[in-house]
């Protein structure tokens, strides 16, 4: 599900027309001449995963750049006091999610924030310029 969330951050940002069934036949065809015991059961295989990818990418179409504006505006409305809080859930989720974070985060309560500040601009970059931020991470 991730790489399909990435996926279509990335196919938002091209200007084209997507046609992702034509990527099917062109894929299957790549994956034919590239194995040399390709059967039907991995044509199977494969035509399955992309229907699940491709399903999923559909679902995600035209997604992204609503999301994207919802967030920037979110964002810029919250006032320093908001901004602390945030900044305090961020650790209180994770915390409760993965306990044996805290053995790495004993830092600062500075650095704390600095790093969930640099966790939203990541999170607003992944929608700006998913490509790169994909290449950074």
């Amino acid at each position: 599900q991730e790489e399909c969330d990435v996926l279509s951050l990335r196919l938002s940002k091209y200007r084209g027309n997507i046609n992702l069934s034509q990527y099917k036949a062109v894929m299957l065809a790549s994956l034919r001449s590239l194995c040399k015991d390709w059967g039907t059961a991995h044509e199977v295989a494969w035509s399955w995963l992309w229907e699940n990818v491709e399903r999923m990418l559909k679902a995600l179409m035209g997604k992204p750049a609503v999301q994207e504006a919802a967030l920037v505006k979110m964002m810029s409305s919250l006032d320093s006091s908001a901004q602390d809080t945030i900044r305090r859930e961020v650790y209180s989720k994770f915390f409760a999610l993965a306990p044996a974070g805290q053995d790495f985060f004993k830092q600062s309560t500075t650095r704390l924030h600095f790093i969930a500040d640099k966790l939203v601009a990541m999170t607003l970059d992944m929608y700006k310029e998913p490509k790169r931020m994909v290449e950074d991470i």
